[in-house]
């Protein structure tokens, strides 16, 4: 590959916004496809948190163009989440085609942000855009980004709009509000008479979204304005190749699974999750070493998929890959498998006062209640996973022995079981109070008695039997391994504390939150845990 040369251009959206890219491209040969990013935090960071850098790219043959998004870095305009990618997107992939020496094709990548605005491009139809590589995204962002089945997240909101409106009063020389928001982006968790409301809101409110997102109704024009899933019909009619990237421990995990779901019957979607967070991609997450295996080669199945997309060349990879987090090696599958198995809860009375009191079981056991309590003075909050910080595989041995949470686990499994795809639980629950949370946690119990998370849900609750969808996960349990589900009323603050009397967790005041108290109904046809069991190990690896 001849020498890669660096260039600075500027393009004229629509309305007349101009956008600013770096732009890496061969000196020589060509002419070559275009791989395309739009920053939501500087081009200059470009790809430095997850991927290779942009001449890495270059070097495999491909123009590479790293745009900073409206209103960020040195393009014009004013930064609105989400408002402008899917116009801006579709201007710049037009305008990406037509550069020098380009084949016309053009693909994107990108995570998180840069992840999610390549589907609301997609939602445009842009002719030249022939493949995407989405990463960690949210596919309905009020659903599977600003909240979780119902519940505001609180700590993760607060935290990215500090980030974002840091970023924009810089850009708008406003040093006292960057300075402020710096320091409250270093600051404690959230707290504060209404811990939604913090004391650095005024500035959320000025140069961030955060109002917004936590005062629109869940249903309207803007969630679908800046929801890919809401474009579903446009992309499928667009046919690109999709590549999906995600994490086990990632806060964005429903959202990229959501969006395999939708995509997968209609074009060609491949998924890859590994044992990842939010980033790095990395062998260690949380307290594990994943081993050798679970550091990223992203950027080398990207180049693979990439040239199958825009060069034509043969890529046979597999339709799912996950990394098992029990073995530590990867799995092939040909989709992302749903529960096949229904374990149920069962327990004498005291599974919040002894781990060892609350079974697990395929088979159902008899009826019977667990009680579970809320104080709001000691909540019971995140420990790893994805709920957490540090999050990943920490051991949640600690929180298990909580008085308020239940524990509910299997016997010594007598032979490797593997669990690979989506979990959920099923729970019946009463209680005098009109709203409650739960907060689920399904767990391995290694030969040492380390409880390490591998999937979890919360969800806003009501009495009655309710469904906690917990992402999903892939790990095979091996002989003499246990496994356990975890269940409490609160996750702060992460999320917001549910006060109880049905005023809405965001708009609750600490002082108005009540002890409040749950009673869980085991045996057959009550509380259940479904598990995506596999009777064959799928094989382990695979060709680029």
């Amino acid at each position: 590959m001849s020498a890669i040369t660096v260039r600075t251009e500027t393009m004229i959206a629509r309305d007349g916004t101009p956008l600013v890219a770096d732009i890496w491209q061969p000196e020589s040969g060509g002419p070559y496809p275009v791989l395309l990013m739009r920053q939501a935090y500087g081009r200059r960071i470009g790809t430095s948190l997850c991927y290779a850098p942009p001449e890495w790219y270059a070097r495999h043959g491909y123009i590479v163009v790293i745009q900073d998004a409206r209103g960020r870095g040195g393009s014009g305009g004013a930064f609105e989440l989400f408002e402008h990618e899917a116009a801006d997107g579709s201007d710049t992939i037009a305008w990406a085609a037509g550069l020098p020496n380009s084949t016309g094709e053009v693909g994107m990548f990108g995570f998180s942000f840069q992840g999610s605005n390549q589907l609301l491009a997609a939602g445009m139809a842009p002719a030249a855009l022939r493949a995407i590589a989405p990463a960690m995204i949210g596919w309905d962002l009020r659903q599977d980004w600003a909240y979780e089945n119902g519940a505001f997240a609180l700590r993760a909101n607060i935290g990215w709009a500090t980030q974002l409106a840091a970023e924009t009063a810089r850009l708008a020389g406003d040093e006292a509000a960057h300075a402020t928001l710096y320091a409250a982006s270093r600051g404690s968790a959230p707290g504060g008479a209404r811990p939604a409301y913090p004391p650095h809101e005024t500035l959320l409110a000025r140069y961030s979204h955060y109002v917004r997102w936590r005062e629109t109704p869940d249903a309207g024009s803007y969630w679908d304005r800046i929801s890919p899933a809401a474009h579903l019909e446009a992309i499928t009619e667009l046919k690109p190749a999709v590549l999906l990237i995600g994490g086990w421990y990632d806060s964005h995990l429903p959202g990229t699974l959501a969006a395999f779901r939708a995509l997968s019957p209609v074009l060609d979607a491949r998924l890859i999750v590994g044992p990842w967070a939010h980033f790095p991609w990395d062998r260690y997450v949380g307290e594990r070493d994943f081993g050798p295996e679970a550091i990223t080669d992203i950027d080398q199945r990207q180049i693979a998929f990439f040239d199958a997309a825009l060069k034509g060349r043969t890529w046979d990879a597999p339709r799912v890959r996950l990394f098992d987090m029990g073995a530590d090696c990867w799995r092939n599958l040909s989709d992302l498998p749903t529960p096949t198995t229904t374990f149920s809860l069962s327990g004498s009375g005291r599974a919040a006062i002894d781990t060892r009191d609350g079974r697990l079981t395929e088979t159902a056991d008899h009826i019977s209640t667990e009680r579970l309590t809320l104080d709001p003075w000691r909540p019971a909050g995140p420990c790893g996973g994805s709920f957490g910080l540090p999050p990943g595989p920490v051991d949640r041995a600690k929180t298990d022995a909580r008085s308020d949470v239940l524990t509910f686990t299997t016997t010594p499994f007598t032979q490797a079981r593997l669990l690979a795809g989506t979990v959920s639980a099923t729970l019946a629950v009463e209680s005098e109070h009109p709203s409650f949370d739960l907060h689920a946690t399904l767990s391995r119990i290694d030969m040492a008695g380390h409880v390490w998370p591998l999937a979890e849900g919360f969800t806003v609750a009501a009495e009655g039997r309710i469904t906690v969808p917990m992402r999903g996960t892939c790990a095979t349990i091996g002989a003499g391994e246990r496994l356990r589900v975890s269940i409490s009323l609160a996750c702060f603050p992460a999320f917001p504390l549910n006060p109880g009397d049905g005023t809405p967790a965001p708009e609750a005041s600490i002082g108005q939150s009540l002890v409040t108290i749950v009673h869980l109904r085991c045996g057959a046809g009550e509380s259940e845990l479904a598990l995506p069991w596999h009777d064959e190990l799928p094989a382990s690896g695979d060709p680029l």
